[in-house]
């Protein structure tokens, strides 16, 4: 049996946000491996770029985004975006001699007797002083439940199962849900041939706004206000709204990216949306979003009364040894690189001010007015 491991940070997570994390590990003089180490459930690089469905080109991609210190470059858009940003992500590991550890899911983070955080994985134990965790939403689909959904005799699947829209060619599609996946599978699977339908819960609304940096902070500020007050985060498309390009623009002339409504039950043989009509369906896809993966902290008891974590800026008050990144303002690929920076620094200032006590098993962190001087 391998021995508990003693480590500085743990970040648990490869993807944009954990790889940032750990690039400013270590420019800022930590070790991988013996000052701090990346655990990663995932075969190999790419976070959950490396699970997107083949017909998702890096040309019809949203949020790729650089990585610290690194440009992506110009790729192919033609080519799939899994295979453009697992290759990025890889280099970028090796450049930077990160050491992601891999295949390693980690199981429970706990608090053991004493001050450092308990990690179990599938193989060892890690004790670290601080976690920065990194996992994303892939792993934690959201289904939602609807009257006569276990009654349909098509097929269900989730934005998580999608492969290829030619799969359904000749097929009649209802897309659910209000988020760009929706809008990139209905027009995928317009372009299969397949007969599509799309259900929202409210009227889309899109924007013609360019995504810039400034317009992101706005974003992250509204999300922030509610996982500051203990809330359950806004989407970052509830937020923003929809991006008008060009090609939505077309899909809407088209009649393909036309909301019918919130649905309201599921029969046999379709669905019935909330003005009465009704929609004949082969498959009902679910591009319903996910919600961050952390069932593995579930034993810290993070949330408060009102169902969310409350955080100060990446650090997460009830306990301030964890950091979550890719939760709440940080939850896209918007902000995901400077919220790994944010938890690294933030991590690095603890460090600094680190100190046990038998009695009180006190631990000192900065609040975030006190981390803003640091960085």
């Amino acid at each position: 049996m391998v021995a508990d491991r003693e480590i500085d940070v743990a970040v648990i997570g490869a993807g944009q946000a954990g790889l940032s994390a750990a690039y400013y590990l270590a420019r800022r003089g930590l070790i991988p491996e013996s000052g701090f180490v990346v655990l990663d459930a995932n075969d190999g690089p790419g976070g959950a770029w490396r699970h997107r469905w083949d017909s998702l080109t890096l040309g019809s991609a949203h949020g790729i985004h650089d990585l610290p210190n690194f440009p992506l470059g110009t790729p192919d858009p033609r080519e799939p975006a899994s295979s453009v940003v697992s290759r990025y992500y890889g280099a970028y590991e090796a450049e930077f001699g990160l050491r992601v550890q891999r295949p390693v899911r980690v199981r429970k983070v706990s608090r053991p007797a004493g001050n450092r955080l308990r990690i179990t994985t599938d193989s060892g134990v890690w004790l670290a002083k601080f976690v920065i965790n990194a996992t994303g939403t892939w792993d934690k689909p959201y289904w939602p439940a609807y009257p006569g959904q276990q009654d349909f005799r098509g097929i269900q699947l989730h934005t998580r199962d999608f492969r290829s829209a030619a799969d359904f060619a000749g097929r009649r599609v209802l897309v659910v849900g209000g988020g760009t996946s929706a809008l990139q599978f209905l027009l995928q699977l317009h372009e299969a041939g397949a007969q599509t339908a799309w259900s929202t819960r409210r009227p889309p609304e899109f924007t013609r706004r360019p995504f810039d940096a400034e317009w992101g902070r706005g974003v992250e500020r509204a999300v922030s206000e509610r996982t500051r007050a203990g809330l359950p985060p806004l989407s970052v498309v509830a937020a923003t709204g929809l991006p008008l390009t060009a090609q939505y623009q077309k899909g809407i002339d088209d009649g393909v990216l036309t909301s019918r409504g919130p649905l309201v039950r599921l029969t046999p043989a379709g669905a019935v949306f909330e003005d009465g009509s009704t929609a004949a369906a082969d498959v009902i896809l679910w591009a319903t979003g996910f919600r961050a993966s952390l069932g593995h902290l579930a034993s810290l008891h993070l949330r408060e009364p009102g169902g969310g974590i409350r955080m100060d800026g990446p650090r997460v008050v009830r306990l301030p040894q964890l950091f979550l990144v890719g939760y709440g303002e940080s939850a896209s690929t918007l902000g995901a690189t400077r919220a790994g920076r944010a938890a690294a620094l933030a991590a690095l200032a603890a460090l600094q001010g680190w100190s046990t006590s038998s009695q009180t098993n006190s631990v000192m962190v900065p609040n975030s007015q006190s981390r803003r001087s640091t960085a």
